[in-house]
């Protein structure tokens, strides 16, 4: 029976997703990989994440989360590293371009049968139709000519920093259902008014699940239509995979090969 295994942030832990993907058993010919984004940086090997997921193929489906549209801005853009950037692996590389190439057009949302993937969530003013349509102009934007550009969350276009910020950068928002984009604490500690995106939609969905990441201080989470698989493996916790079709959860202990001196 084919599997399909939905994988938390990577950002660059490559021995514990090896570890991982050998636990799940993985067949690339049967099975596939949803990467909630993030597979680069704060870990020590960003290359060999980026080569081996390409490797994949059709088997692997990632979507862009913070730190990847990072990497797009500094290969683009010249953005300046921030204080633990670990991504001149990739920078410096020799298959950079293709890489950088590659990671450029994944897609900020994927949606298949009952299932969405994202990074951070959906803004809870979108419905999924919306969602997808900001989506679909944001990635023909880190798809053209200045996609190093477009790829700065905190910058250019107001349209696209709108569609980035309630996609990949939303954990939390406030009573009237504005994006608190600065919180990244548990729920226990949710500001006065806040609610978690995923308990505070202002719009009629579908019935799908909506599986993201970004919210490391989560963890493992799963409620009515989301699940969040975020377990935070690059600040020393797990790596975790979890199977759309019967809810399997695999999680391996961060590999010592990938402790970094912040974490």
């Amino acid at each position: 029976m084919s599997r399909t295994w939905v994988i938390g942030d990577v950002q660059g832990c490559a021995a514990s997703l090896q570890a991982l993907v050998q636990a799940l058993a993985f067949d690339p010919a049967r099975d596939r990989l949803w990467f909630v984004g993030d597979l680069v940086n704060r870990g020590p090997d960003n290359l060999s994440v980026l080569r081996f997921v390409r490797g994949l193929g059709d088997a692997a489906v990632c979507v862009l989360g913070n730190h990847d549209l990072h990497l797009l801005a500094r290969a683009g853009q010249g953005r300046k590293a921030g204080k633990w950037d670990t991504l001149q692996d990739v920078l410096g590389a020799p298959d950079r371009d293709a890489l950088v190439d590659w990671v450029r057009h994944w897609p900020l949302l994927h949606v298949e049968g009952d299932h969405v993937l994202v990074h951070g969530g959906l803004n809870p003013r979108w419905t999924l139709d919306e969602a997808q349509a900001r989506a679909r102009v944001a990635e023909a934007k880190l798809r053209g000519p200045d996609w190093g550009e477009a790829a700065r969350p905190g910058d250019g276009d107001p349209a696209q920093r709108k569609t980035l910020a309630g996609l990949c950068l939303l954990r939390a928002v406030d009573a009237k259902g504005a994006l608190n984009l600065g919180y990244k604490g548990p729920l226990a500690g949710l500001p006065a008014g806040h609610r978690p995106w995923f308990e505070a939609s202002l719009v009629a969905r579908p019935p799908r699940t909506v599986w993201f990441g970004h919210w490391a201080a989560l963890g493992y989470l799963r409620g009515p239509g989301w699940c969040a698989v975020d377990t935070g493996c690059v600040w020393g916790r797990t790596l975790t995979a979890v199977c759309i079709e019967d809810g399997q959860r695999v999680q391996v202990p961060r590999h010592p090969a990938d402790a970094v001196a912040f974490a």
